[in-house]
């Protein structure tokens, strides 16, 4: 069986400043979404509407203070709730770990959302235009949970070839590398997926949609290898709390689309006549 190779959390030290890998792998992130962003805007129908590179600018400062109060208050709110209500001074020690992705998602729906009314867009507008650039960001995030060593798989056979002892989790058992299942799933793939469908002009609210319902699916089938939470377990019907969590974003991203599609055909229909 592999075993993690337990990688020094700090990737080098500046002026006895230590950097984490984890730190680097968000600056990957903002990095990979002002480039793609960048690209989204130049195509000619989103030009059209208005869009610049500053408007990317913008989005990224909007976008960051959304995924960092967001995915913290999100796991002191889904995860946590009374351990917080008991220590709320901890909720501000971010150092210590404790981020939520359902959480960043809401608290960047807010972010988005006070921007469009800054800057006069259509709200879906705006999701159309962050949603392809979000996917790589998310497996840079997975990059760095693997090499922390941290949200490790569920038991696997010792026969998989890949099974692998994390020596963090304690017990020596062979375990699925779910960061990397989720590297794959909600990163990579999510990517080529919605780029490839962002690259021609879709009803408004379609690549939003298709990120949520895209997410959701990857999400829900990754948390079947991913070892639940100890101090959460699995909760009705067998699943675990980001399971029922990725639930309504997969009914609402196929809703959103089935409402885009129905609303570009109205909108046909009615210049025809």
């Amino acid at each position: 069986m592999l075993v993690h190779p337990q990688f020094d959390p700090v990737a080098f030290t500046i002026w006895r400043w230590p950097i984490h890998w984890y730190g680097l792998m968000y600056l990957t992130a903002f990095g990979l979404f002002l480039w793609l962003g960048n690209r989204m805007v130049s195509k000619p129908w989103n030009a059209a509407r208005g869009w610049t590179r500053r408007d990317i600018d913008d989005l990224l400062f909007y976008g960051v203070l959304g995924v960092v109060l967001g995915g913290r208050l999100g796991y002191v709110l889904f995860y946590k709730p009374s351990y917080y209500l008991s220590h709320p001074l901890e909720i501000f020690a971010v150092w210590q770990g404790g981020m939520a992705f359902h959480g960043g998602l809401l608290g960047v729906l807010i972010a988005l959302a006070f921007f469009a009314w800054r800057r006069g867009f259509h709200f879906l507008e705006v999701g159309d235009i962050v949603a392809p650039c979000v996917p790589t960001g998310l497996a840079a995030g997975r990059l760095g949970n693997f090499i922390n060593g941290e949200l490790w798989g569920r038991q696997a056979d010792a026969s998989l070839p890949w099974a692998m002892i994390f020596p963090q989790a304690g017990d020596g058992l062979p375990r699925h590398p779910s960061q990397i299942y989720q590297f794959l799933g909600e990163g990579l793939l999510q990517f080529i997926v919605l780029w490839l469908f962002a690259r021609k002009p879709r009803p408004m609210a379609a690549v939003s949609g298709l990120f949520l319902l895209g997410y959701g699916i990857a999400r829900f089938t990754a948390e079947y290898f991913r070892e639940p939470d100890a101090f959460l377990g699995l909760r009705a019907f067998g699943w675990s709390q980001g399971q029922w969590l990725s639930t309504p974003m997969i009914v609402g991203g196929a809703l959103m689309m089935l409402w885009a599609y129905r609303r570009q055909a109205r909108l046909g229909a009615a210049q025809a006549h």
